[in-house]
């Protein structure tokens, strides 16, 4: 094995150790609870990119959230009958039926590889199955709203803005679970769309007042080329 990988899993077991001797040494109390059970009140439907961890931006606790991951953040619409296979509508359904959560957060960010395979397709050149490409699809008609009212600008900002905008998508196609437009019309249950600001180290959410991402946790204060590019980004 190379030495590399044999420092990450060295990393990893370390890490583990720190995390069992708090939770199960230290303080066992929130360990003690979990045993019981676990009852997070969120549904947090976030990217798999490495950078983007949510339980780590947030800081959240173990128990505080329940995780669905996913190249792009993506929500697909409710279609039982596709003969596929459902990993996030399956997470959405547990997340509303058996645990009862009390709100829904789509966590997108900047500088996604999902988004920018969906912008700038890569040409085939094999018969071999090309899943990102179909999973993709589903942000299909973000990408065609962003490339009529972007057509004219650089892919770094048309990426940004299909960013942002599959969110919506994403928050579109959450509605056609009837769990969730159950739950959202009695009340019982709210969605948020985030996006993470990745250059910028910012955190925005969609106003459904404005139609646009607002900050709720400014960039700090920075100057050079990171802040310029973040500022030149913004749809």
């Amino acid at each position: 094995m190379p030495a590399m990988n044999r420092h990450d899993l060295e990393k990893f077991i370390s890490g583990f150790a720190r995390f069992q001797q708090h939770h199960y040494g230290d303080d066992p109390a929130l360990i003690n609870e979990l045993r019981q059970g676990q009852h997070p009140r969120t549904l947090l439907i976030g990217c798999c990119d490495s950078r983007v961890d949510p339980g780590y931006m947030i800081g959240a606790e173990p128990g505080d959230i329940f995780v669905s991951r996913n190249v792009g953040n993506l929500v697909p619409p409710c279609s039982p009958d596709d003969g596929g296979f459902h990993g996030v509508s399956a997470a959405i359904q547990f997340a509303l039926q058996n645990i009862k959560v009390e709100r829904i957060i789509i966590l997108g960010h900047a500088q996604c590889g999902g988004i920018r395979a969906l912008m700038c397709p890569e040409p085939q050149h094999s018969d071999e199955p090309d899943f990102v490409r179909r999973w993709m699809n589903i942000a299909e008609p973000a990408k065609r709203s962003t490339q009529a009212k972007f057509h004219d600008a650089s892919i770094e900002v048309q990426c940004r803005a299909c960013e942002q905008s599959s969110i919506l998508n994403s928050l579109n196609n959450l509605m056609t679970f009837p769990w969730v437009k159950e739950a959202v019309k009695e009340e019982r249950l709210t969605v948020h769309g985030w996006y993470f600001d990745l250059a910028a180290g910012e955190l925005l959410a969609y106003s459904d007042r404005t139609g646009v991402f607002l900050p709720m946790v400014c960039a700090l204060e920075q100057s050079g080329p990171d802040k310029r590019l973040a500022r030149a980004t913004t749809p």
